[in-house]
């Protein structure tokens, strides 16, 4: 269930993205939208602890700054995978890694497995 979330948050991230800043456009139909969501989960998944590891010692050194730069390049991946996103400049790519990470973060927080407490 917390996957389907992430797809589906995910997706509305995208629209979002393409909505609110310029640089950014979706020209595919939902389909492909929730496909695009299901593309960036499963980078997220399996991609991006992968390049955590390789790269923990930047990311030490840059005080957590350098997965910014691993969530940009993510982002990046994405649109070679989904010709219908189309993303152009610098100043683009960070805003939609923003908004992505923030609703990452967000979607995390509220799947969260939580313990069950014992009732008395």
């Amino acid at each position: 269930m917390r996957f389907i979330i992430r797809v589906l948050a995910n997706s509305l991230t995208i629209y979002l993205a393409a909505y609110l800043i310029p640089g950014v456009t979706f020209r595919g139909d939902w389909k492909t939208l929730l496909l695009a969501g299901l593309i960036l989960a499963l980078i997220n998944i399996f991609v991006k602890p992968v390049l955590k590891f390789i790269s923990w010692p930047f990311i030490v050194l840059t005080l957590g700054l350098f997965s910014f730069i691993i969530n940009i390049f993510l982002v990046w991946t994405l649109t070679k995978f989904i010709p219908d996103l189309t993303i152009m400049g610098l100043w683009a790519y960070i805003g939609v890694a923003i908004i992505i990470s923030a609703a990452n973060i967000i979607i995390n927080w509220l799947t969260k497995k939580r313990p069950i407490e014992p009732q008395n």
